[in-house]
């Protein structure tokens, strides 16, 4: 596991939009989470909306972004999935964390999307505060950072590899 941030992208300029939908489970944590993303999309992507969607738990985010994605007349540049998972003495916490993560990928693939995963799975308090509100690990401004360069990297591809006409096909 990587114990520092990943380095600060490149400052995106055109506006895009990003949706955030995050767990309101481990309030505390979530929502540290949450506000430290949405400072560091900020300061990466000055010219971008932000939305946030709350949800109840982290087995909720998946639904939530395949709705957003499905019914989104302009779906967002990026999507943001928050959460914490505490583990438990059964193995609730990771078969919810293990559903939670293929969902999210099947989804960035179905929508050829980046879906940012940040649901965290910690041991304990002291690994959540340490990755949610301390600095060192905090994973909402690492989520913010993966998505601006995911934002970048799409529209690099999106410019250079334009998509076929359809009378290329036919």
């Amino acid at each position: 596991m990587s114990t520092a941030l990943p380095p600060k992208p490149r400052i995106i300029g055109p506006r895009h939009r990003v949706c955030i939908v995050a767990s309101k489970y481990n309030e505390q944590f979530t929502d540290a989470l949450v506000e430290n993303t949405v400072e560091e999309l900020a300061e990466l992507m000055p010219q971008t909306r932000v939305d946030v969607i709350r949800v109840p738990g982290a087995f909720e985010i998946p639904a939530t972004i395949s709705v957003v994605l499905d019914r989104a007349e302009n779906p967002p540049s990026c999507v943001i999935a928050l959460g914490l998972i505490l583990k438990g003495a059964t193995a609730h916490a990771d078969m919810i964390a293990q559903s939670v993560t293929q969902a999210l990928q099947d989804l960035a693939v179905k929508h050829k999307l980046p879906v940012i995963h940040e649901v965290l799975l910690v041991e304990d308090e002291k690994q959540a505060y340490a990755r949610c509100i301390g600095s060192k690990l905090n994973r909402g401004r690492e989520a913010a950072r993966i998505a601006a360069s995911m934002v970048d990297v799409f529209g690099e591809i999106e410019r250079s590899m334009p998509r076929l006409s359809s009378s290329r096909n036919g």
